[in-house]
């Protein structure tokens, strides 16, 4: 009988070279899961085995082969289908198209190219400090967590859930999109905990509120778990757990009870922890067991790991700064 897992901090002192996978907090309730010609650039690869499930000869869809090699979400890729900017083996494609390892599929200047043998995704952790943004074009011109990320070698790092401008913590980066998508979606409920200081008293009543759900703007929001950690003066500190990502949701809870959070932190997204040696401003590249653990778990959000999965930290992995110390 598997143990259940127990809601804990994540940001504790540990072992340089534990792995950043944890289990998630157990569910109550499962839901069940459904221009200009230029030089041409390849992307990331999709491996044969994704593309051509046994038991169709007809390959896989074409915006989910897309979504896979990282060209953007399955939503993006139906629009750009749409608007003609992809072709298959020359011809303009349209939404329904399906596609093998022997067609040719170009997305604007991009070729598709197909992996002879089974790749694993990249997945990146990023410490994200307070003053960075989440996106790679930003007409106030602030400093953008891309701009810090190391090179994705033909394919594009994909951001699994956003933090806002003064919210720190975990950030995970992906070329799959296939798996950020799953991390994403609603419908698979994958935690995300976060530390929370905040300036005021809470009362048990508004503490029972939080839990039991706050009618917001954009619909009822609720914490799955909200614990008291201490504070000194009039900040305390929280550790809460949701499993929903709208904009500023942990921000807007408090503020319905009156309190104000003055810092905000996010130490866990799904089974990824923010590995405690993850220093402000530093990325690490997840060790390939570690994905195929990460991928497995996607496959299934429910199911708990039993135990910290052990890895080494291969030279790609070892925490590296981009910027220089202060």
């Amino acid at each position: 009988m598997k143990k259940k897992a127990k809601f804990k901090a994540s940001t504790r002192s540990g072992k340089a070279r534990r792995s950043p996978l944890r289990s998630p907090a157990p569910k109550p309730s499962q839901k069940p899961a459904e221009d200009a010609p230029q030089k041409e650039n390849v992307a990331a690869p999709v491996t044969r085995a994704a593309a051509v499930p046994d038991g169709d000869a007809r390959g896989e869809k074409l915006h989910k082969v897309l979504a896979q090699a990282g060209f953007g979400s399955r939503r993006a890729m139906e629009e750009r289908i749409r608007n003609g900017e992809v072709t298959v083996n020359g011809k303009v494609a349209t939404i329904g198209d399906r596609v093998t390892p022997d067609d040719r599929v170009k997305v604007g200047d991009k070729i598709l190219r197909w992996a002879q043998e089974k790749q694993l995704p990249r997945v990146l952790l990023y410490h994200k400090p307070e003053g960075e943004i989440v996106s790679n074009d930003d007409p106030q011109g602030r400093p953008t967590v891309f701009a810090k990320l190391p090179p994705a070698r033909g394919a594009k790092w994909l951001a699994i859930g956003r933090l806002d401008f003064n919210t720190s913590g975990l950030l995970i980066f992906t070329t799959s999109g296939d798996l950020a998508n799953r991390m994403m979606h609603p419908r698979f409920e994958v935690d995300r905990e976060y530390a929370v200081r905040v300036l005021g008293t809470m009362h048990p009543a508004a503490m029972d509120a939080l839990r039991q759900g706050i009618r917001l703007e954009d619909g009822v929001a609720q914490f799955e778990h909200i614990e008291e950690e201490g504070g000194e003066g009039a900040n305390r500190w929280f550790r809460v757990l949701l499993r929903e990502g709208r904009n500023r949701i942990v921000r807007r809870l408090f503020e319905s009870q009156n309190l104000t959070v003055s810092r905000l932190m996010r130490v866990r997204f799904g089974i990824v922890a923010l590995p405690p040696q993850l220093k402000r401003g530093q990325f690490m590249e997840m060790s390939a067991g570690d994905v195929e653990q990460l991928l497995q778990w996607t496959a299934e959000p429910g199911a708990p790991l039993t135990a910290t999965i052990p890895s080494e930290l291969t030279g790609h992995s070892r925490p590296r700064r981009s910027s220089p110390p202060r």
